[in-house]
């Protein structure tokens, strides 16, 4: 692909983004730098919680993943506290050009808050306390949620 069709695609998703009702901040003006916000799954503990959620655009996109972070703090085994990183095979290795940013937000993003993975742990602190007590778990979720996961609290 080249330059000038990979920027075509870049900007393509990032209208979808926009048609699929989601709220969009650029940074620096950029259309490969940007902040979306992610509003939690319904029926999960993040339920009416909302992320800031950093993408950044590789030069060669779609045939290289979008690098998605967390702004504001989330609890999640398979979420680094500190940096917000995401631990999703389907961003991280198994990425095609067949995935847009609009699968990144309506089904990678909710299938991982709803289906952690504490086997694979960037959070090992949160993936303990998921397989030791789920309930424990989904209360402290919420309580994160509650004082992170809205925007005036970032």
């Amino acid at each position: 692909m080249n330059q000038q069709a990979s920027l075509t695609r870049k900007q393509c998703d990032f209208t979808k983004l926009i048609m699929a009702g989601y709220d969009l901040e650029l940074n620096n003006g950029s259309t490969q730098d940007f902040d979306v916000m992610f509003h939690g799954p319904n029926g999960t503990a993040y339920e009416g919680g909302i992320w800031k959620v950093h993408v950044t655009l590789p030069d060669d996109y779609p045939f290289a993943s979008p690098s998605i972070g967390f702004i504001n703090k989330l609890l999640h085994p398979n979420v680094d506290e500190a940096s917000g990183s995401v631990c999703l095979d389907v961003i991280n290795q198994t990425w095609t050009p067949l995935y847009s940013l609009v699968n990144v937000f309506e089904v990678f993003l909710p299938q991982l808050l709803t289906y952690p993975n504490p086997s694979d742990p960037l959070n090992s602190d949160a993936a303990s306390l998921l397989m030791k007590d789920k309930n424990i778990y989904e209360e402290k979720v919420k309580g994160t949620s509650q004082q992170y996961a809205r925007r005036s609290a970032w």
